[in-house]
Order: structure tokens, then C-alpha cells, then sequence
């Protein structure tokens, strides 16, 4: 129905996470009506995200600069014996955003609905346990707190149980935040009061 460069585009936005097929069709047709200015400056970004930002070795949250930890990772004034575990990056800036937590993070990079090996491979369960296990390799203490700050929804508590239950072997307490989310929310869109207050009196 469409011109096959127009059917392309269409098909590379459809791989974007939340990016349905009539959001990815009008996405190419917008790219479509740009001028060769414009598309050359999509272009440059995405070489220059490409080419610059990587991911940080402890967190893997991503960073510009020369170093191999992030701004967060870096602060000598972080708690860096409590680790907070969050699905991906937004959820990250949802809680730096509230100014009140004061540890370092992981991003684990998905989640898990069933106890499939691929979903688990997906997710850094394995990284997470050696920054746990063996801390002075990353230049941490000993990690006496995990924080586990998935979503309240049918994924992010199936990630929790099978973090819990992976983790339980290295004897290290493990929170979650309160409740006082709504089932089926996302950190992502809470409002600030909520997500402070669930971190705060997580348990």
C-alpha cells in the first residue's frame, strides 16, 4: 500500500518499545515531509549517540565523557553500600528526580514473565550478583542493602520474585518499595510524592 522506502521506516519505528504500527506510520511519513537539513540532523545525532555515550561499568546507566563510571557512580557522596535495581533507564531518572535517595543503581535492562532462558539472559541477573558478591572488584563496600525498584505490574513483580530468589543465596537484605503505588503502575509515570514515599518506607 505504501512506497517500499515509506514500508522500511515503517517497520524499523515498530521496533521501538511502545511504538505501534499506526504511531510508526505516521513517524515515517513526518520523516518523509523533512527537508535534507533536517534528516541530516537526525542523522548526526544518532551518529553522535552512537559514537560518544556509553555504558557505565558499574551501573550501566549511559554517560558522555572519558571516564568508565557515570556522574552517580562517581559521587563520593553516594551511599555506595546500597544498590537500587531498576528495570531501565527512565526509571532511574524517575527516582533521581524525587532528590531523596542517596545510594548507587543497576540497570537491569528488561524484565522477566516467565522463567524462560531467553528472558533471563535478557536481564543482567549475573552482573548484579557479581557486584554483590565481590564488591572491592568495583571498587564498592560491602553491599548490606538491595533495592528492588521494579514495577508493580504483572512483569516487574515476576522480575522481583526471581531476583529475590536469586539473590537470596548471598545473605544480603533485600527491600522493596511500599506498596503505595498502584498495582499495574510504572515508576516511569508516578507522580513524585508517591514514589518518594513508597521508596521511603519500602520494606
Amino acid at each position: 500500500m505504501y512506497p517500499p522506502a515509506i514500508e522500511k521506516l515503517i517497520n524499523l519505528f515498530t521496533r521501538f518499545p511502545t511504538v505501534g504500527p499506526r504511531t510508526a506510520t505516521r513517524f515515517a511519513f513526518y520523516c518523509s515531509s523533512l527537508s535534507s537539513e533536517k534528516i541530516e540532523e537526525i542523522i548526526s545525532a544518532l551518529r553522535e549517540v552512537q559514537e560518544s555515550v556509553k555504558k557505565c561499568k558499574l551501573c550501566f546507566h549511559s554517560f558522555q565523557g572519558k571516564d568508565e563510571f557515570c556522574s552517580i557512580c562517581k559521587d563520593k557522596k553516594r551511599d555506595k553500600s546500597i544498590i537500587c535495581v531498576v528495570e531501565k533507564e527512565v526509571d532511574l531518572f524517575s527516582i533521581e528526580k524525587i532528590k531523596e535517595y542517596n545510594g548507587i543503581y543497576f540497570i537491569l535492562g528488561g524484565t522477566v514473565s516467565t522463567l524462560k532462558k531467553e528472558e533471563i539472559r535478557n536481564i543482567r541477573i549475573k552482573e548484579l550478583k557479581e557486584r554483590i558478591s565481590n564488591p572491592k572488584s568495583f571498587h564498592l563496600p560491602s553491599i548490606k542493602e538491595v533495592i528492588i525498584a521494579t514495577n508493580q505490574n504483572t512483569e516487574g513483580e515476576a522480575t522481583a520474585l526471581y531476583l529475590m530468589r536469586a539473590l537470596e543465596p548471598l545473605k544480603i537484605k533485600i527491600t522493596r518499595p511500599r506498596r503505595g503505588l498502584s498495582t499495574g503502575s510504572e515508576l516511569e509515570y508516578a507522580d513524585e510524592e508517591t514514589l518518594s514515599s513508597a521508596l521511603r518506607e519500602r520494606k
